[in-house]
């Protein structure tokens, strides 16, 4: 059993800067990917970035890409989303997720939809305003 705790997030100005961590305990974190995926108010849960278990492969989602970069340290069990010029439309509560990834990787398709992840975070909101 893997949990998941979130942390960094909060309030910003558009423009601004966070940095969101996940620590993971339980299980082999070196052989989970993990993704950010986000919720905003009114809408459904939608994917923001992913990273294979050895960090070597990572997707973004064209709403970020560019300005979000995910990124992990497999010694201390931790992902973490780097995210600049941030604007109002990120405001959201930003989840972490871990899914089991076979040692010779996963396909995008498996590792950018939320159903193929089993573990997930509490969520940590961050909010941007204009």
């Amino acid at each position: 059993q893997v949990q998941l705790v979130e942390s960094g997030g909060g309030l910003v100005q558009a423009g601004g800067s966070l940095k969101l961590s996940c620590e993971a305990s339980g299980g082999t974190f070196s052989t989970y990917a993990m993704g950010w995926f986000r919720q905003a108010p009114g809408k459904e849960r939608e994917f923001v970035a992913t990273i294979s278990r050895s960090g070597g492969v990572t997707y973004y989602a064209d709403s970020v890409k560019g300005r979000f970069t995910i990124s992990r340290e497999n010694a201390k069990k931790t992902v973490y989303l780097q995210m600049n010029s941030l604007k109002p439309e990120d405001t959201a509560v930003y989840y972490c997720a871990a899914k089991s990834e076979p040692s010779w990787g996963s396909n995008k398709a498996a590792m950018i939809k939320e159903e193929f992840y089993r573990y997930w975070g509490q969520g940590t909101q961050v909010t941007v305003s204009s």
